[in-house]
């Protein structure tokens, strides 16, 4: 029989134990309440992290690419429709009876006007390597490099995106330069594939859009900075310029210091050398921005040791509407320049004496932007005309010194 103090001891004891049951509960529940807590604040605080390095990585694309070209069926290539010897495609500036076009140096005999490539939206930018016998040239819209191998005539993309690239042209280590719209930069290829960036600012800010560029024979690259690439999300990415002008610039080859040359240009474009580096041609397409604004090449003095110019002068006028967009000059000083634009009639190309006397016209079914000189013995001109890539023999040869 049990007594009363072991019921009441037991009835202690019952009583503890349920206290200490109800302690120990809480203490779980409040602990598992800690680490919902934890877990969920931890859970924020990473979707947030993610968040943020999410926005962090968002970069506009490389580039404005294109959508694909189509057609039912490409313009055919090999020499022009209706091409006879002499070729009707040569015009002389000073017709008179003779045997072909008249002291035009286009003119080499038994050639006509080819062309070599096509279905590109805007060809420009060409450059001839010789160790490889390939062209390499920018389909601008299309955001990529074009690779055209003149001993079999294979075409195929050299690089891809490209970042809107325009004018390349060669340095004399064998590199590619380039001028790219939407990378606002000029690059440099070196030779095992990887890409230097050679500018890209001016005094802190941003280039407008480096457009064409040559390389003088002490290594320094001159070129051009108007704002064609930045105007609208076709051949580059819109933005608004940061440099009060449009210049023309000069990168030192060893310092790598960037400096205006010329700052007075409405939209400075092409560049070229003459062969003896004695002369700088820099085209002006200011008339794209408005009627009263220059349609022209001009030349300057060039002192390549001091990194200058001076004396600047008009050379050549073009027939507004048309423009100029490129230019090269041959081993006897002759200035080679695109037209396009305006009349029909005269797009293709023009050849000027060194004094910028019209020498004659290469007529191009199609608005002309850019050329090179090319080939085995640099008597090959490759011609970029909006959607096809044109070549035609001469009698002279290129200067091939950017």
């Amino acid at each position: 029989m049990i007594g009363v103090y072991q019921i009441l001891s037991a009835s202690r004891e019952i009583t503890m134990n349920r206290r200490t049951f109800l302690a120990t509960t809480a203490a779980a529940a409040a602990a598992a309440t800690n680490r919902r807590t934890f877990l969920a604040t931890t859970a924020a605080a990473a979707a947030a992290a993610t968040m943020k390095a999410a926005s962090a990585a968002t970069v506009t694309p490389f580039g404005q690419t294109g959508a694909p070209t189509r057609s039912t069926g490409p313009l055919p290539l090999g020499p022009l429709p209706g091409s006879r010897y002499p070729d009707s495609h040569l015009e002389s500036a000073k017709p008179k009876l003779s045997f072909g076009p008249n002291d035009f140096p286009a003119f080499a005999g038994t050639m006509a006007v080819e062309r070599v490539a096509t279905g590109f939206r805007w060809a420009e930018g060409p450059v001839y390597f010789p160790a490889g016998r390939y062209v390499l040239f920018s389909d601008i819209p299309n955001n990529r490099i074009m690779r055209f191998s003149e001993d079999d005539g294979h075409l195929s993309v050299y690089r891809q995106p490209s970042m809107n690239s325009n004018g390349n042209t060669i340095d004399r280590e064998g590199r590619l330069i380039t001028c790219e719209h939407s990378g606002r930069r000029v690059t440099r290829t070196e030779l095992d594939g990887s890409i230097t960036i050679i500018a890209d600012k001016y005094n802190g800010k941003k280039l407008n859009s480096p457009n064409d560029a040559v390389v003088t024979s002490d290594g320094a690259i001159w070129f051009t900075d108007p704002v064609y690439g930045i105007g609208g999300f076709y051949e580059g990415i819109k933005a608004e310029p940061e440099q009060e002008k449009h210049n023309v610039y000069r990168v030192d080859p060893k310092s790598g210091d960037i400096k205006v040359v010329v700052d007075d240009f409405v939209e400075p474009n092409g560049i070229a050398l003459s062969p003896d580096e004695k002369k700088l041609y820099v085209i002006d397409t200011g008339f794209t921005d408005g009627p009263d604004n220059p349609s022209h090449i001009r030349a300057f003095n060039l002192d390549v040791g001091a990194g200058k110019v001076s004396n600047s002068k008009v050379f050549a006028e073009m027939p507004k509407p048309s423009i100029t967009d490129g230019a090269r000059c041959d081993t006897e000083g002759r200035v080679w320049c695109s037209v396009g634009w305006g009349d029909p009639n005269e797009d293709g190309v023009r050849c000027y004496t060194p004094e910028g006397d019209l020498l004659g016209k290469i007529h191009i079914p199609e608005t002309v932007a850019n050329l090179c000189f090319g080939g085995q013995q640099r008597n090959r001109l490759y011609i970029c005309g909006s959607t096809s890539l044109y070549a035609v023999y001469t009698s002279v040869q290129g200067a091939m010194k950017p």
